[in-house]
């Protein structure tokens, strides 16, 4: 791979595969990640590779830190890291906080924050001495709506991760890294239907002020907006990209 190189987890599908397949059309060659969907990531791959971009695809659950050993090994391996859109995440089905459990909870943190922490800190490690990165975290607007009677754990883990996004940024400003963070809103993606509710999107459209859904197009023209160099002087910062919600 001669180009740029940007790591971009949970690409097999949405948002994650959206922003890669844009990458690639804007002089990156790509690292793609999945969990459980390899044929939704060679397909990510091969739009990516259709744009002429090298697309090399890795299986990690981000929960478990061998795997993100073994997804840094294949960066090392591939070439210095540019860029790190931190996408991979989870929901469970709607339910209230009295009827949480443990085992949802960890596993929802652990993906969520802890997984998407040691990420973040690999790339960190790799771009410091460079002097030059970005990374982009993919949150979410439930961070500051709360998302009552469905998710209020995963609103948890995205507010987690817009705090780590703000700290994060402070310490490596100095040494010409960017981080910053996305935050969609009511987005047509499949990950309503992973949480029990295909119909969500649609159904919730009219609490929007623009009225609408949003495309997962449109969350990845603003992540690689912040990644550009037209964003040179932005970090720390997390974007809504909600439609006014």
């Amino acid at each position: 791979m001669t180009r740029p190189l940007c790591l971009v987890t949970g690409a097999s599908a949405g948002i994650g595969a959206a922003c890669a397949t844009l990458a690639a059309t804007r002089g990156y060659d790509l690292i793609l990640t999945y969990n459980g969907d390899r044929t939704g990531a060679e397909q990510t791959a091969a739009r990516c590779e259709a744009h002429g971009a090298g697309a090399l695809i890795v299986q990690a659950d981000v929960a478990d830190p061998a795997a993100i050993e073994t997804l840094f090994a294949t960066v090392d391996a591939t070439g210095p890291l540019s860029a790190l859109i931190n996408n991979a995440g989870i929901v469970g089905s709607a339910t209230r906080v009295a009827d949480l459990t443990h085992a949802r909870l960890r596993e929802m943190f652990d993906v969520n924050v802890i997984g998407a922490m040691l990420v973040a800190a690999g790339a960190v490690r790799r771009m410091v001495p460079r002097g030059a990165g970005v990374i982009v975290n993919i949150t979410s607007a439930a961070a500051r709506l709360g998302s009552a009677n469905q998710y209020v754990d995963y609103a948890a883990t995205k507010a987690a991760m817009d705090i780590f996004t703000k700290g994060l940024s402070d310490e490596v400003a100095a040494a010409g890294l960017r981080v910053m963070a996305v935050a969609p809103g009511l987005i047509d993606t499949q990950i309503h239907a992973k949480g029990g509710d295909p119909d969500r999107a649609g159904r919730l459209a009219s609490n929007v002020p623009m009225q609408r859904t949003g495309s997962v197009e449109e969350v990845a023209q603003a992540v690689l907006w912040l990644m550009s160099d037209q964003a040179s002087y932005v970090t720390g910062s997390t974007l809504d990209v909600t439609g006014g919600r």
